[in-house]
């Protein structure tokens, strides 16, 4: 558990040599005296061996080191304690908060803010809520920031269901956060650009009595700027005017006087979040809660090798040795086995996985999430596809099918990812993006099959030919044969009237007659077509899967692999589910 004391092995080491060699030349008189007269000058007592106190020094020394070291093979359960400090951000998502007053954009600068915020908050519990013309839960209240810091990117207008503005409904729902964790005395963060006389009514009654502290932030300047469209252009109010709309800094610092909170316009530095945040952190160091689970932490073991240096300390102390380690009592204790921070103490296996995941390492996350959708994210990111599907399988809601259909086309597996998004698509008949997904995928597997009918047919063609090839061949062959036939049967001739007039030699009379049908047999020797026709099959499938290489690539590059798709399902669900329970959004402005 404090692995740094073995380092003090090395010395002890060097030590027991250093009295080794001095117990072993102290009173060596073998080296200046010779031995007929040492026995005669020397009296038996000094000549007897003294004993070596190396061992045992070197023996208490190790004993000593591996105690302090901290050795431990059990682990033990122990509650897990966190300071109390909840907060929930309610986050402004309307229209307005495109403009640019604020480069880039109030909504990025927002978002770069929130991050900021984040990486503030070691301790405690975080919420977050998106809104627009209704509230959205993005994230319950949980100690995981950095799970809300991925998801963070994703928030725009764009992907709100309901335009408008309804901060009242908002606080109502961050509110409603806080009273099913337990806690009464939570804070709200407000950051937004606007606020209604109407809204400053239903906001303090939403705060009356519940115990939660409001602080707002301001995001935008007095002046504005247009809201541009998707399409080009800006957004018109009903008389055709530009709409611009501004930062409403006098509604909001009514709202937060009349509540008992505190305002404050986004400043560059981290100034607006000491202030809004001061009076949280003035009594968390004595406010702490257990949390509902146990972490293993390691127990030390070392007591027991204490135990085995008491007698050789007993036998010191009668020495007079343990004099000189009297200066041992004034070094530094080592710290206590609990402050170092296990990652099994703090954290869960998906805390883990999602510090992981954060710091760039896929891999490893996809080892440490017990969370099958977590995980399945994390071997996404790695390129481990197959793998993907396998934990995307775990779940049989709408989003696990279209992962696990994002995942299967990413391996090439089109037939099941269509499978996989016609299972998405049964549960969740509105999901476009699981419908633009399926689509692209049946085009993709018809063009794999119409470049599999072109191979069979042009395998056919090849095959025809090939039989043509083969049946000239033949022919040729054949023909080559009666002819070499008949030169033979010539050349007999000729050798008969030759050995009736002068003879040859037989040498000669072989090379005449082997020269000539050689020639000819090279000349008439047809080609062979076959290797040509395999060249050119093998190198036109070649160039058929480089084609299709190439489709599946830029297929692939269009799936959209981005949590923005899936918080816009789920926020239009949730307002669909709203207005049939009769809940009417009523708002006087759409931005």
């Amino acid at each position: 558990m404090r692995p740094e004391w073995l380092w003090a092995l090395a010395p002890a080491v060097l030590l027991a040599l250093a009295l080794w060699r001095r117990s072993r030349n102290a009173g060596n008189w073998e080296s200046v005296i010779a031995p007929e007269l040492l026995e005669s000058l020397l009296d038996g007592k000094a000549t007897s061996a003294k004993r070596n106190p190396a061992p045992a020094v070197l023996a208490v020394w190790l004993i000593a080191v591996f105690a302090a070291a901290g050795p431990s093979w059990e682990k033990i359960p122990q509650p897990v304690h966190q300071t109390e400090d909840a907060l929930v951000v309610a986050l402004d998502l309307s229209y307005s908060m495109i403009a640019a007053d604020l480069e880039p954009s109030r909504i990025d600068r927002a978002r770069q803010k929130l991050l900021d915020l984040l990486a503030r908050r070691k301790e405690g519990q975080t919420g977050l809520i998106a809104y627009a013309g209704d509230p959205h839960i993005v994230t319950p209240l949980t100690d995981d920031t950095p799970t809300i810091a991925n998801l963070l990117p994703a928030l725009h207008p764009e992907i709100m269901p309901l335009p408008g503005s309804d901060p009242a409904a908002a606080l109502g729902e961050a509110v409603s956060l806080l009273h099913s964790a337990g806690i009464r005395d939570g804070k709200v963060l407000l950051v937004t650009d606007s606020i209604t006389a109407r809204d400053q009514r239903a906001i303090e009654d939403v705060l009356e009595g519940s115990g939660a502290s409001l602080a707002i932030m301001g995001v935008g300047t007095a002046t504005g700027a247009p809201l541009p469209l998707p399409r080009g252009g800006f957004l018109k109010d009903s008389s055709g005017g530009i709409v611009m709309p501004g930062l409403e800094e006098t509604n909001l610092r009514a709202v937060a006087a009349a509540t008992g909170g505190r305002y404050m316009r986004m400043q560059i530095d981290d100034g607006d979040l000491d202030y809004l945040l001061a009076e949280n952190e003035l009594n968390l160091a004595t406010r702490t809660a257990e949390l509902g689970r146990t972490a293993d932490a390691w127990e030390d073991q070392g007591y027991w090798l204490v135990a085995m240096l008491l007698l050789p300390a007993l036998a010191l102390f009668r020495r007079g040795w343990l004099l000189g380690l009297a200066p041992l009592i004034f070094l530094p204790a080592t710290p206590d086995a609990h402050a170092a921070l296990w990652d099994d103490l703090w954290l869960t296996r998906d805390q883990q996985g999602q510090r992981a995941l954060q710091a760039e390492d896929p891999e490893a996350a996809s080892r440490l999430f017990e969370n099958k959708d977590w995980a399945g994210t994390a071997a996404y990111r790695n390129s481990d596809y197959e793998r993907a599907a396998q934990d995307f399988a775990n779940g049989d809601s709408a989003d696990a099918w279209y992962n696990r259909g994002n995942a299967l086309a990413r391996a090439g597996q089109l037939e099941e990812a269509a499978s996989a998004y016609r299972e998405s698509l049964a549960r969740n008949p509105e999901a476009e993006d699981a419908q633009q997904n399926l689509d692209l995928v049946e085009q993709l597997q018809q063009q794999q099959e119409q470049e599999q009918q072109q191979q069979e047919q042009q395998s056919g063609e090849d095959g025809e030919q090939d039989d043509a090839n083969q049946d000239a061949q033949q022919d040729s062959q054949q023909d080559q044969g009666e002819q070499q036939e008949g030169e033979q049967q010539q050349g007999e001739s000729q050798d008969s009237e030759g050995s009736e007039g002068e003879p040859q030699e037989p040498a000669e009379q072989n090379e005449q007659a082997g020269e000539p049908q050689e020639g000819e047999q090279q000349e008439q020797q047809p080609a062979e077509p076959g290797d040509e026709l395999m060249d050119m099959a093998q190198e036109a499938a070649t160039d058929d899967n480089l084609e299709r290489d190439q489709a599946m690539e830029q297929w692939l590059r269009r799936v959209p692999d981005d949590p923005s798709g899936l918080l816009r399902e789920k926020f239009r669900y949730e307002s669909r589910k709203r207005q049939q329970q009769g809940q009417d959004n009523d708002n006087e402005t759409y931005w």
